[in-house]
């Protein structure tokens, strides 16, 4: 009788790699939802490891959500078990008294309404302009649209060509295009946004986790790991790194791009949380820009409903991203982009920005003094706040605990790339509140969850 034996990969120890090839099996259909794992003692013969290490890697598995051990009876897979999820579907902003802070939203904005108002009747005023948004366009969008992205991007101190610009259906779009234009091994901090790490399964690249710190990721040690793991992109957020909110200084950035030259890497550069320029270094894509796509997208800034982004392409790659674009969709949706052209061209893009920064800086004061004493991360203009949390904390209770007191925030699991234990912090997004009165009642209950005692050994076994 044959068993499933899994193909180790060889990086971190043995129980991980062992959990990390269950998550792997399940997310492709090798193991069905109630299958039973093999027994720990003939896995442990076939792979050459000892029974603990089985027994380690199963409960290891099952502390991620993929699987459930039954006393007397083996460990099976869960029902729908998949690497754990991250949502990005929210109802409504405060939904049946739960304040939902799991999801990276724009601030809400009373005024965004009226401006939708008026870029579609600017539209619908210009039949020229009417007729092109309804047709079949050029894979790369149409020149106009590229023109208005350029225009507003150099305005915002990101100044590109609209010659080097693809209109893209936003962020997650975005990396999809690049990812699937590029291919091979991708590279991506520890912890990382979720999206990169959907997009990578789905595509079947397989993940290098990097090591990081407080100001971000540590590039002096990639090398070392590229020798250690190859890889041929590396996806990074240089501004506002998702979930930690560290930046990239200047000397970290030119380290980065000569690594990426000397390696032949290619650099896919984030920069959908857009920050004030005050707040932002030197774009990679202008210190290394045969080699760097750059991700920009209006979900962050104008509405998330409005999939609508560009992607600046080195020329070489050009092609390339074109022909996913013309596969996956055949074109950016003319009509959305030129609502968004309609917006920004109009001024009502720019006024809204400028709220949004007043918005999330008079958040992020809330939180850092109602949080003080757990000293959370944040960065001005930035939708989110990173919380170590105290000693004895463990993050899953803490959801749990703040679930009761129907909050909902991401422990940083949901951001793993690789088999790394995650670290006990949580990611909580005080832009995604109704409004500041909602978010001040959720603080109040959040720092009453952090500050209760943790659980005494007896009480968690």
């Amino acid at each position: 009788m044959t068993i499933w034996v899994p193909q180790l990969s060889g990086d971190g120890p043995r129980y991980r790699q062992l959990a990390t090839a269950i998550g792997h099996a399940i997310e492709s259909s090798e193991l069905a939802p109630g299958t039973r794992l093999p027994p720990q003692r003939r896995l442990a013969h076939a792979l050459g490891v000892t029974v603990g290490t089985i027994t380690r890697g199963y409960g290891e598995a099952e502390r991620r959500g993929w699987v459930e051990a039954r006393v007397g009876s083996g460990t099976y897979v869960r029902a729908g078990s998949r690497r754990p999820a991250f949502s990005h579907v929210s109802a409504t902003r405060d939904d049946d008294g739960v304040t939902d802070l799991s999801l990276a939203l724009p601030p809400a904005d009373t005024e965004r309404d009226a401006a939708l108002a008026r870029a579609l009747a600017g539209i619908q005023g210009d039949p020229r302009a009417l007729a092109h948004a309804l047709d079949y366009q050029p894979e790369g969008g149409l020149d106009a649209h590229r023109e208005i992205y350029a225009r507003w991007m150099t305005d915002l101190g990101l100044p590109v060509d609209a010659g080097e610009l693809i209109i893209d259906q936003g962020g997650m779009n975005g990396i999809f295009l690049a990812l699937s234009a590029l291919g091979g091994r991708v590279a991506a901090e520890r912890l990382s946004y979720p999206g990169v790490i959907s997009v990578a399964g789905q595509l079947g690249l397989r993940l290098v986790g990097l090591d990081h710190d407080a100001d971000g990721l540590a590039v002096d040690a990639l090398a070392a790991r590229h020798d250690q793991q190859p890889f041929d992109v590396l996806y990074v957020m240089p501004e506002h790194q998702n979930p930690t909110t560290a930046r990239l200084d200047e000397a970290r950035r030119r380290a980065l791009v000569d690594f990426a030259r000397e390696r032949d890497v290619w650099i896919v550069e984030d920069g959908v949380q857009h920050l004030a320029s005050a707040e932002r270094g030197t774009p990679l894509y202008r210190l290394a820009p045969e080699r760097t796509v750059y991700l920009f997208s209006v979900s962050k800034i104008l509405a998330g409903g409005l999939r609508s982004g560009a992607m600046r392409v080195p020329p070489g790659l050009r092609e390339r991203v074109a022909t996913v674009v013309r596969n996956v969709s055949w074109m950016p949706p003319p009509l959305i982009a030129a609502v968004v052209g309609q917006w920004i061209a109009s001024g009502d893009a720019d006024r809204q920005l400028a709220r949004q920064f007043d918005e999330l800086e008079a958040r992020r004061r809330m939180v850092e003094d109602a949080l003080a004493e757990f000293s959370p991360c944040t960065r001005a203009g930035g939708f989110y706040a990173w919380l170590a949390l105290p000693p004895g904390q463990r993050a899953s209770r803490v959801v749990e605990r703040l679930a009761e007191a129907r909050i909902r925030v991401n422990p940083a699991e949901a951001f793993c790339v690789g088999s790394e234990a995650a670290p006990q912090a949580i990611r909580l997004c005080f832009s995604a509140a109704r409004d500041r009165a909602a978010l001040a009642d959720a603080l109040v209950r959040i720092r009453e969850v952090l500050a209760a005692p943790a659980p005494s050994a007896w009480q968690t076994i």
